[in-house]
Order: C-alpha cells, then sequence, then structure tokens
C-alpha cells in the first residue's frame, strides 16, 4: 500500500508551531537562568558549607539523578496538589525543569570549582578579600570557563528533554506537534517537521550559548 506525502496542512498550521517553538524557547530560557543560578549556589554550599548542608544538596543531586524526569514532572503537578499546591502548567514545567537541571549541572559546576588551584583562593585571602569576594570574583569566572562547553550540552539536554512537559498539557511544541497529527492524521510528516524545527532550535541555541560564551568569558570558550 502506498504512502503519498502531503504538506498541504502545514500552511495553516504554522502559526501553532511557531508558538509551541516559543513555548519551548520561554522554558528552556527560565530554566537555565534558574538552573545555572541554583547549581552555583548548590556547588558552593556542597564545598564550603556547614555539614548538614552538604549533605542536603548531596541527597537531593542523587535523588534528581536517579529518578526520571516524567516522574519528577507528574509528582509536582500531580503529586503536590495532595498537599494543597496547585501549579499552573506552565509554572509546574519550569519547576521541574529547574530542579532537574540544577541537579546535574551541580556536578558540572562543582568539577569547574575543583579545577581553579587551591593555591589563587589563597592568596586573595592573604591580599584581604573576604571569602565570598574570592568565590565570585577569582573562583567563579574561572569555573565557569573551564566548564561552559559541558554546561552548553546540558542546556540543549534539558531543551530537548522539555518535550516531555507536554503530557501535562503545556502547549510547547511537541504538545503542537500531538494536536496537528490528530487533526490532520498526517503523523509522519508533522513529527518530521517538528523533528527539524528541534534539530534548528538545537543548532541555533548551541551556536547563541557559544557566541555568548565568548563574549562574557573570554576567547577560551569553544
Amino acid at each position: 500500500m502506498g504512502y503519498s506525502l502531503d504538506f498541504g496542512w502545514l500552511a495553516g498550521a504554522a502559526g501553532a508551531i511557531a508558538r509551541g517553538a516559543a513555548t519551548t524557547v520561554l522554558l528552556i530560557a527560565m530554566t537555565t537562568l534558574a538552573g545555572t543560578f541554583l547549581s552555583i549556589l548548590g556547588a558552593a554550599g556542597r564545598r564550603n558549607g556547614p555539614l548538614l548542608l552538604k549533605r542536603a544538596i548531596g541527597v537531593y543531586v542523587e535523588v534528581m539523578r536517579n529518578t526520571p524526569f516524567l516522574v519528577q514532572l507528574f509528582f509536582i503537578f500531580f503529586g503536590l496538589p495532595s498537599l494543597g499546591i496547585r501549579l499552573d502548567p506552565i509554572l509546574a514545567a519550569m519547576l521541574a525543569m529547574t530542579l532537574n537541571m540544577a541537579a546535574y549541572t551541580i556536578e558540572i559546576v562543582g568539577a569547574g570549582l575543583d579545577a581553579v588551584p587551591r593555591g589563587q583562593t589563597e592568596a586573595a585571602l592573604a591580599l584581604g578579600l573576604r571569602p565570598r569576594q574570592v568565590f565570585v570574583k577569582i573562583v567563579l569566572p574561572q569555573a565557569l570557563k573551564v566548564i561552559y562547553p559541558a554546561l552548553t550540552s546540558q542546556i540543549v539536554i534539558m531543551m530537548l528533554e522539555s518535550a516531555v512537559v507536554s503530557q501535562i498539557a503545556v502547549r510547547e511544541l511537541t504538545y503542537e506537534a500531538d494536536m496537528l497529527q490528530a487533526r490532520t492524521f498526517r503523523a509522519f510528516e508533522t513529527y518530521l517537521v517538528v523533528t527539524l524545527v528541534y534539530l534548528g532550535l538545537s543548532m541555533g541555541l548551541r551556536r547563541l550559548l557559544v557566541g555568548g560564551g565568548r563574549r562574557v568569558l573570554g576567547a577560551g570558550v569553544s
């Protein structure tokens, strides 16, 4: 039985695909900002905080890295309402993505912090800088420069994993694709187009991050 490709529906579906892509970009933008901030705090706390904080961060990292993202998402969206905490789907998606990304990037940022020679910290303290100033002005910039390629890859991976949030009716790219193929009965064409859109988003995001990293962190970023 032959199958003839038909992309005639695409003209009317372009708006829905564009809206879905825009929502995906919004999700990853907010997740990147919040997740990176949390990972910096977590990595610093895991190395310089009190013992109880170190253990708490360690447990958080292990739990998030060893459970499926879909389960984490369902726990936040479907589980928390049992405790009286109800979140809008897009807020639940951002929270789940942020917590998941932070668990991975804590390890990445931590590796960068460990790569900065201890002598630089000791020298800065000897010059009279406070520990917070040493971390923000001396240690962190060097650590970010070291781990930036790995951080960039993790952000792209998180963007691709955002497709999972369609399961709680967040109208991102995969959700719009599901709706389109249900209406047009053109699953092959729909998912082919959406696959190409994801590919474009991934390549564009990586190019943007690498270019921005070079400007902010210097020529060592690649």
